[in-house]
Protein backbone atom coordinates (compact mmCIF):
# COMPACT_ATOMS: atom_id res chain seq x y z
CA UNK A 1 0.00 0.00 0.00
CA UNK A 2 2.74 2.31 0.83
CA UNK A 3 4.33 1.81 -2.83
CA UNK A 4 1.14 2.26 -4.49
CA UNK A 5 0.69 5.55 -2.53
CA UNK A 6 4.21 6.80 -3.19
CA UNK A 7 4.70 7.07 0.61
CA UNK A 8 8.10 4.75 0.27
CA UNK A 9 9.57 7.24 -1.61
CA UNK A 10 8.48 9.78 0.94
CA UNK A 11 10.40 8.03 3.88
CA UNK A 12 12.86 6.82 1.77
CA UNK A 13 14.44 10.92 0.78
CA UNK A 14 13.91 11.34 4.93
CA UNK A 15 16.17 8.65 5.19
CA UNK A 16 14.30 6.12 5.97
CA UNK A 17 15.35 2.12 5.36
CA UNK A 18 11.65 -0.19 4.27
CA UNK A 19 12.95 -3.89 5.65
CA UNK A 20 10.80 -6.95 6.25
CA UNK A 21 9.45 -7.98 9.27
CA UNK A 22 11.56 -10.27 11.05
CA UNK A 23 13.86 -10.06 14.57
CA UNK A 24 17.04 -8.74 13.05
CA UNK A 25 16.47 -5.03 14.27
CA UNK A 26 15.78 -6.36 18.12
CA UNK A 27 18.06 -8.62 17.77
CA UNK A 28 20.89 -7.07 17.07
CA UNK A 29 21.69 -9.18 13.96
CA UNK A 30 23.24 -8.51 10.86
CA UNK A 31 24.19 -4.66 9.91
CA UNK A 32 20.60 -3.90 12.26
CA UNK A 33 22.84 -2.62 15.27
CA UNK A 34 23.17 0.34 17.13
CA UNK A 35 26.34 1.62 17.92
CA UNK A 36 28.08 1.51 21.04
CA UNK A 37 26.85 4.34 23.15
CA UNK A 38 23.81 5.02 21.55
CA UNK A 39 20.16 4.92 22.26
CA UNK A 40 17.67 4.34 20.67
CA UNK A 41 13.90 3.77 21.20
CA UNK A 42 11.92 0.37 20.60
CA UNK A 43 8.21 -1.14 20.89
CA UNK A 44 10.27 -4.40 21.95
CA UNK A 45 9.69 -6.05 25.40
CA UNK A 46 13.20 -6.75 26.46
CA UNK A 47 15.62 -4.10 26.86
CA UNK A 48 19.04 -5.23 28.41
CA UNK A 49 22.25 -3.71 27.73
CA UNK A 50 24.01 -4.99 24.34
CA UNK A 51 20.54 -6.46 22.92
CA UNK A 52 20.36 -4.42 19.93
CA UNK A 53 24.47 -4.42 19.55
CA UNK A 54 26.88 -4.21 22.19
CA UNK A 55 27.06 -1.00 24.44
CA UNK A 56 23.80 0.25 23.03
CA UNK A 57 20.87 0.87 25.34
CA UNK A 58 17.08 0.49 24.16
CA UNK A 59 14.45 2.46 25.81
CA UNK A 60 11.29 0.70 25.72
CA UNK A 61 7.94 2.41 24.64
CA UNK A 62 4.58 2.65 23.74
CA UNK A 63 4.11 2.47 19.65
CA UNK A 64 2.48 6.20 20.08
CA UNK A 65 5.56 7.26 21.71
CA UNK A 66 8.22 5.49 19.10
CA UNK A 67 6.02 7.05 16.23
CA UNK A 68 6.64 10.26 17.86
CA UNK A 69 10.30 9.77 18.29
CA UNK A 70 10.67 9.07 14.76
CA UNK A 71 8.57 12.34 13.55
CA UNK A 72 10.60 14.47 16.28
CA UNK A 73 14.21 12.54 16.50
CA UNK A 74 13.77 12.86 20.42
CA UNK A 75 11.89 11.06 22.39
CA UNK A 76 9.27 13.50 23.35
CA UNK A 77 5.91 13.51 25.65
CA UNK A 78 3.14 12.61 23.05
CA UNK A 79 0.20 14.66 24.24
CA UNK A 80 1.90 17.72 21.99
CA UNK A 81 0.52 15.41 19.34
CA UNK A 82 -2.76 14.59 20.95
CA UNK A 83 -4.97 17.61 19.94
Amino acid sequence: QAKAEGLNAIFEEAGFEVRQAGCSACLGMNEDKIPAGEYCISTSNRNFEGRQGAGARTLLASPLTAAVAAITGRVTDVREFLS
